[in-house]
């Protein structure tokens, strides 16, 4: 008897290719990142003012009441009102998952963002942060808070006006018949030293000190105080910016075997050059409008998933989109509890100093590991 006789043998057979051409690098990866963020996740839901147990905020995570609920999700994801939930569930739900589904969010937005922006410079220590784009958006950010308040409905939208301007700025510095890695970067440096001072200026126009608290907050990257209405604000950006990523993997492959191969093969390097920054400024406005300037995600996750799968576009985005998550739920958990376990104190610190702390050092040890610095 063959196989194709044997009752569900040609779809055992499916399976059994499909993971056949799974990159496995690739699938450990998803998995690792999935795990990280699970167990980063309860530990968030577990700790606070009401406390409970890990068991109990599982149980409350995956409460079929609130899970199976449309009612409730209609709260969360369009804000109707939440509907009847008991004390636990609507602690974890409303309270403490939304900050966990935020630093994904911003996680995802900022690794595909400095990927992308790695492609377009060709240059692997390319980012939002680096590059200034980050500085930028923060600026007009920050400018719509202080003085503008009545558009912080659009604050995904400002955010990328200001990246695009910072971006647009950083390439007009550094071109010359050409830009290099280094130009890039140096610019990147210049513009957003310029930016930042500016956005330093700006507390002064603040006559409200509870603005200058939240400005100072939002500025060194913090995820303290969010809730569904950031998970709606950054969720169809986030959507928007990943799918058009997945979609434009083939030309950001052309992209980095440089200029001359990418002409030859028909393409127009400077308009799709400046559609993938667009792109690339879309997914780290929609991070910086909901969590402030969260340094160096946009280069560690890039480089650390790049050494796992390799510089295969589709691969390294879909990695971008697990890791990038896992680092900042682990980070936001050392930004909460951190000093709690050091020292005691129950002080939360800003997340975006974790991942400076640890993006830091990382800067260093790729500029101690390589002698050629910059080009990919």
């Amino acid at each position: 008897m063959s196989n194709s006789a044997v009752p569900g043998a040609e779809s055992t057979s499916r399976v059994q290719q499909w993971l056949a051409g799974v990159d496995g690098a690739l699938l450990s990866l998803c998995l690792g990142s999935v795990l990280v963020v699970v167990a980063g996740g309860l530990v968030q839901v577990s700790f606070g003012t009401y406390s409970m147990t890990v068991v109990e905020a599982w149980q409350a995570v995956v409460n079929p009441n609130v899970l199976l609920n449309l009612q409730a999700w209609e709260a969360f994801v369009f804000g109707a009102d939440l509907p009847e939930m008991n004390q636990r569930s609507l602690i974890v739900w409303n309270i403490r998952l939304p900050r966990v589904f935020v630093a994904m969010l911003v996680g995802m937005n900022l690794a595909v963002s400095g990927a992308i922006f790695q492609a377009v410079t060709r240059n692997e220590l390319a980012s939002p942060f680096i590059l200034g784009v980050s500085s930028g958006a923060g600026l007009l950010i920050l400018l719509t808070l202080v003085v503008f308040s009545g558009l912080s409905a659009f604050l995904p939208l400002v955010a990328a006006l200001g990246g695009a301007i910072a971006f647009l700025t950083v390439y007009a510095i550094a071109w010359k018949n050409g830009t290099s890695p280094v130009r890039l970067v140096l610019a990147g440096v210049i513009v957003g030293t310029i930016f930042q001072s500016l956005q330093t200026g700006l507390f002064f126009f603040a006559g409200d000190i509870g603005v200058v608290q939240s400005a100072i907050a939002w500025t060194t990257g913090s995820l303290t105080g969010t809730d569904w209405e950031q998970v709606r604000m950054a969720l169809p950006w986030t959507a928007l910016a990943v799918l058009l990523s997945l979609v434009s993997s083939r030309q950001l492959n052309v992209l980095l075997l440089g200029e001359s191969t990418a002409r030859a093969l028909g393409m127009s390097v400077e308009r799709v050059r400046f559609a993938l920054s667009g792109i690339a400024v879309l997914a780290a406005a929609a991070s910086i409008a909901v969590a402030g300037i969260v340094g160096f995600v946009g280069l560690i996750v890039p480089h650390l998933v790049r050494n796992i799968v390799g510089s295969e576009y589709k691969k390294l985005v879909v990695g971008c989109l697990f890791a990038g998550p896992a680092l900042m739920v682990a980070a936001d958990v050392g930004a909460r509890l951190g000093l709690q376990v050091l020292v005691g104190a129950s002080t939360q610190i800003p997340v975006g100093i974790v991942t400076g702390l640890i993006g830091g050092p990382y800067f260093l040890y790729l500029m101690r590991k390589q002698d050629a610095l910059g080009e990919i």
